[in-house]
C-alpha cells in the first residue's frame, strides 16, 4: 500500500520561505510522477508543481521563479522548496503520486501553510 507523508509546513511571514517534504513508501519511488497541489478555503485544488520520473518539472504560473521542485531517489522523497511567500499561497499542501499523467494516483494528508504578518 502506497502511502505520502507530508511535512515542513507551518506559518510564515510574508517574503519568508519553507520547504516541504513528502516520502513515499510501500512502493519503488523512483517510478512515480510526483506533485504538490494545493487547496485553499473555498478554493478548488489546484496544482503547484510536478517533477517527471527523468526530472522535468512544471510550474503554475503564480509560483514560477519562487517555488522550485524536486525529489531525491535515494530517500523516497519529493520536495517544495517556497520562498518569496505571500499570502495567496495560503492553503493546505498535498502530495501526490501516480505513475501516468492521467492516474488519479495516491494522495498525503495534506499539510498546512499559512503566510501572514
Amino acid at each position: 500500500q502506497v502511502q505520502l507523508v507530508e511535512s515542513g509546513g507551518g506559518l510564515v511571514q510574508p517574503g519568508g520561505s519553507l520547504r516541504l517534504s513528502c516520502i513515499l513508501s510501500g512502493s519503488l519511488f523512483k517510478i512515480y510522477i510526483m506533485g504538490w497541489y494545493r487547496q485553499a478555503p473555498g478554493k478548488q485544488r489546484e496544482l503547484v508543481a510536478s517533477i517527471t520520473t527523468n526530472g522535468n518539472t512544471n510550474y503554475v504560473d503564480s509560483v514560477r521563479g519562487r517555488f522550485t521542485i524536486s525529489r531525491d531517489n535515494a530517500k523516497n522523497t519529493v520536495y517544495l522548496q517556497m520562498n518569496s511567500l505571500k499570502p495567496e499561497d495560503t492553503a493546505v499542501y498535498y502530495c501526490n503520486a501516480r505513475l501516468i499523467p492521467t492516474a488519479q494516483g495516491f494522495w498525503g494528508q495534506g499539510t498546512q501553510v499559512t503566510v501572514s504578518s
